[in-house]
């Protein structure tokens, strides 16, 4: 016997169950983003691989260890799966000219895709929402998007999601300091892991992030980069954190916050919570201002950021942050000669009217129907039978509240109906 073909490991179904969370969380999401006045932007999910290699940059994990890279024989390009949105949005916006009459507030969701090994809160195939905003220079747009994360944690009942915030300063101050971060983790490199080794050279500032416990310690002796930053980014940066107090969003500056991308400038932030384990960011983001000009077009400011749908509605299951159960308004049960046809013209003359109708399907006896009908969690039944198809009309059962079972006309069913409902939901 042959061995079922199973899912690819780390890309995961999303079974109705569990389809009801997600489509719970993306409204209460695409309608926070609407208050704010983001719109909607839809990226394909193969792009050429130059583009992450130019933007990401080339000594990155995700580059070099992470991206879904083929050859297309067919037409001799090099393609790649997203493995962020950031990039491609950009790259949208530079193709269509999107900055022609001003700056732009967008946003995107969808399913992003890195080769790692798969564990909780981690996967290959994983879902963002991600949102953009193009082309504004002050920190009062760095200010915005953090201060939308508030909110929108707070409309979803999720305590405990702390923010922490850093400067990285210019590529300019970035390389002076890079060059004393070099220096001074030559001096400690018996005390390096192997990943700390290998990035020393080729991405210092991604050491500052290491979790072994040991290059923790060699980082907590490494010169700060606040100290190398000049004017206009610590004035930019201040700015940020004077809005924020305004807002009431309190903030953990964090010297060690870098980004695991090239493209990041000036500010950086995390959104971290600690009932998640080791995978605890559920949302990260900052400014790239030079992304526009790295991946050829015409330079323009921007910052964003890109939130974890997996870990989010994770936490939203631990907090039982249950929706709302979604149930039809009624349950079509016929039996006898004709009900079939009878039931069916019923039933789509009801979903013409806007509401939620499950026909019975498969035949199956009158008692089995009802138990479905019950199990469906509908508001009602509708039941044709020989007696009803005869008098041209359909018996009504509520199945959630005590009333006698009643008879409706067939062509006064559906208004009679929809006042049955109102009863049944009150």
């Amino acid at each position: 016997m042959s061995k079922g073909i199973q899912a690819v490991r780390g890309m995961n179904d999303i079974l109705p169950d569990e389809a009801v969370w997600w489509r719970d969380f993306e409204a209460r999401v695409e309608q926070w983003l609407e208050r704010y006045g983001y719109r909607n932007i839809r990226m394909p999910l193969v792009e050429h691989t130059q583009l992450f290699r130019r933007a990401i940059g080339e000594v990155t994990d995700i580059v070099e260890k992470e991206m879904y890279a083929w050859r297309d024989e067919l037409n001799g390009e090099d393609l790649t799966l997203r493995p962020e949105g950031t990039a491609s949005c950009v790259r949208a916006a530079i193709e269509h000219n999107l900055l022609y009459d001003g700056p732009k507030r967008l946003w995107y969701a969808g399913p992003m895709y890195r080769h790692e090994r798969p564990q909780k809160g981690r996967y290959r195939q994983f879902h963002q929402y991600g949102v953009e905003a193009l082309g504004f220079e002050g920190p009062d747009v760095d200010a915005e998007l953090i201060v939308m994360c508030a909110t929108l944690w707070r409309e979803l009942g999720l305590p405990g999601i702390r923010l922490e915030l850093n400067s990285i300063g210019s590529p300019e101050e970035r390389a002076h300091y890079r060059a004393d971060l070099v220096r001074h983790l030559e001096a400690n490199v018996d005390q390096l892991d192997g990943d700390a080794k290998r990035r020393m050279h080729t991405n210092p500032l991604r050491v500052l992030d290491s979790k072994n416990p040991r290059v923790q310690e060699v980082i907590a002796g490494a010169p700060p980069l606040m100290g190398y930053l000049r004017e206009r980014s610590l004035v930019h940066f201040d700015g940020l954190k004077r809005l924020l107090q305004a807002a009431r969003v309190p903030f953990e500056p964090n010297p060690r916050l870098v980004r695991g991308l090239d493209y990041y400038n000036l500010t950086v932030f995390e959104w971290i919570s600690d009932a998640l384990g080791a995978q605890g960011t559920v949302c990260g983001g900052g400014r790239y201002d030079g992304l526009f000009a790295q991946i050829g077009g015409k330079p323009a400011p921007a910052a964003g950021f890109a939130m974890g749908n997996e870990r989010l509605i994770a936490l939203l299951r631990d907090a039982a942050h249950a929706p709302a159960a979604r149930v039809p308004d009624a349950y079509v049960v016929a039996q006898g000669d004709g009900a079939e046809q009878y039931a069916l013209v019923l039933a789509e003359a009801l979903r013409a009217s806007g509401y939620a109708v499950v026909q019975n399907a498969g035949g199956a006896s009158f008692k089995s129907q009802m138990k479905k009908a019950d199990a469906s969690g509908a508001w009602m039944a509708l039941i044709i039978g020989e007696d009803e198809i005869r008098a041209q009309q359909v018996s009504v059962k509520f199945l959630r509240r005590e009333e006698p079972q009643f008879r409706l006309g067939r062509e006064q069913a559906v208004a009679a109906i929809g006042d049955a409902l109102k009863r049944a939901k009150a």
